[in-house]
C-alpha cells in the first residue's frame, strides 16, 4: 500500500471516543467534547476595581460603613452624600456611582472628600464574561489556563473526549532494557520514545510489556483487553521470529494495512481485533518504528481524540535522492532556506531523527517540488 493510502486508512479506521465528564485533573490535555459555557457571570456582581471609597453623589461624603472582599455586602443602598470604604473585589452597594481610590481621596473624621467620576473603578456584573457565554468551542484542548477558566466559571467537571489508552508490547529475545547490551543483544530504543510520542498525539500509555519471541506470549498479550490501541514493537516483518501476522490471523483480526511502500518502515501493519482494539505493528528498527508510528499510530490516535488533521509543506534545501518506488521519510531541520536534511537516517538509528524537527515526505520519483513536512514530537 502507498504511504499516503496507509495514512488515510489509519485516520479513517476509528471514530472519536465518546464524551465523558471528568474532573479537571483528568481533563488536562484532552479535547472538549462540547462548548464550554460560563455557568456564572464574571464578575458575579458589581465589584470595586480599586481599594478606596464607593460613593453616591458629589463629595464630601459621610462614611457609613466598610465592605471587604468575601465579607457581607453593605445593607441597603447608599443615599446621596454617603460613602463606604471598600476593598478591591468587594461588592459595590446599590446606589454607588463610582469608587474613589485611596490616593485620590482625603479622609477625615467620619467623612471623606475627593472627585468622583461616574462609573469609574466599578466592574459591572458580567463585564468580563456574561453568564451563559461560550468561552471555548468544542474541540479546544484543555490547557492549564483553560482549567483555571473553567473553575472560575463554576465547573467541577468537564465534558471531554478521553485520551485513548495505548498498550505497548516490546518483543524480541535479543532486546535488553537496561545497561549496555552484550554481544548479539540490542538495547530497546523504541519503548523509551513511545510514551512521549503517544502523549504528543493525544493518547496515554497504560502499560508497557516486554515479551519473548514466540506466538503464544504475543497472542495472550493481544487478548488481555483494556486498551483502545495495542502497539507491537518488532515481530511485524516476515522472518522466523516475526509472529504478528500469524497471531492476527489466528485471532480473526481484520488486517487493514499489510506493509507500506515507505522507507524506512515498510514492514508495518494495522489491524482490528474482533473485540475492538486496533493493533499497530511497528518494525523493530528504531527509526523505521518511528516512521511507522507517524504513519499509522499517530493518525489513529488523533482520530480517536477528534483532532483535526493539519498539513505543512516546504521546500528541501539540500540533495535528496528519491526512491524509484517507495516514499522516503527524511529527517530535516527547518531553516530560512528550506528544510535541510540532517543525515544519519539509517533504519536502525535515531540519530538523524534526534537532530531533526520534522520528517520530509519525499514521494517516489520526486523531482524537486514542495514536500510534506511531518512535525516530530
Amino acid at each position: 500500500m502507498s504511504w499516503e493510502a496507509a495514512r488515510r486508512v489509519a485516520a479513517g479506521s476509528v471514530q472519536p471516543l465518546g464524551a465523558v465528564p471528568v474532573p479537571p485533573a483528568d481533563a488536562l490535555g484532552c479535547r472538549l467534547a462540547g462548548p464550554l459555557r460560563a455557568l456564572v457571570a464574571v464578575p458575579g456582581v458589581d465589584v470595586s476595581a480599586m481599594d478606596g471609597y464607593a460613593v453616591a453623589g458629589d463629595g464630601p461624603w459621610r462614611l457609613v460603613g466598610r465592605v471587604l472582599a468575601g465579607g457581607e455586602a453593605h445593607p441597603g443602598p447608599l443615599a446621596l452624600g454617603e460613602a463606604v470604604e471598600i476593598a478591591t473585589g468587594a461588592p459595590v452597594p446599590a446606589g454607588a456611582e463610582a469608587v474613589v481610590p485611596y490616593e485620590r481621596a482625603v479622609a477625615g473624621a467620619g467623612s471623606v472628600d475627593g472627585v468622583a467620576e461616574a462609573g469609574r473603578h466599578i466592574r459591572r456584573r458580567g463585564e468580563d464574561i456574561p453568564e451563559g457565554a461560550v468561552v471555548l468551542e468544542a474541540g479546544a484542548v484543555v490547557t492549564p489556563v483553560a482549567l483555571g477558566l473553567a473553575a472560575a466559571l463554576g465547573h467541577d467537571d468537564l465534558l471531554v473526549r478521553p485520551r485513548p489508552g495505548v498498550l505497548v508490547l516490546i518483543t524480541g529475545d535479543e532486546v535488553v532494557h537496561k545497561g549496555r547490551p552484550g554481544a548479539g543483544r540490542v538495547r530497546d530504543a523504541i519503548g523509551p520514545f513511545l510514551p512521549g510520542l503517544v502523549e504528543w498525539a493525544g493518547g496515554r500509555v497504560t502499560d508497557t510489556v516486554h515479551l519473548p519471541d514466540g506466538p503464544s506470549a504475543l497472542q495472550a498479550a493481544l487478548t488481555r483487553g483494556g486498551a483502545d490501541v495495542v502497539v507491537v514493537c518488532g515481530a511485524s516483518s516476515k522472518g522466523p521470529a516475526d509472529h504478528l501476522r500469524g497471531v492476527l490471523a489466528a485471532l480473526g483480526a481484520d488486517v487493514l494495512v499489510d506493509g507500506v511502500a515507505v522507507r524506512p518502515g515498510h514492514p508495518q501493519a494495522l489491524a482490528r481485533l474482533p473485540h475492538g482494539p486496533l493493533v499497530a505493528g511497528l518494525p523493530g528498527n528504531p527509526f523505521a518504528a518511528l516512521g511507522a508510528a507517524l504513519t499509522l499510530l499517530v493518525p489513529a490516535l488523533r482520530g480517536l481524540t477528534g483532532t483535526p488533521a493539519t498539513r505543512e509543506t516546504g521546500t528541501l534545501a539540500g540533495d535528496v535522492r528519491p526512491h524509484p518506488r517507495d516514499t522516503r521519510l527524511v529527517p530535516v531541520r527547518r531553516t530560512p532556506e528550506g528544510a535541510a536534511p540532517v543525515g544519519h537516517d539509517r533504519p536502525g538509528s535515531l540519530w538523524g531523527a534526534a537532530l531533526a524537527d520534522a520528517l520530509a515526505v519525499v514521494p517516489p520519483g520526486w523531482d524537486g517540488e514542495r514536500v510534506e513536512l511531518i512535525e516530530l514530537p
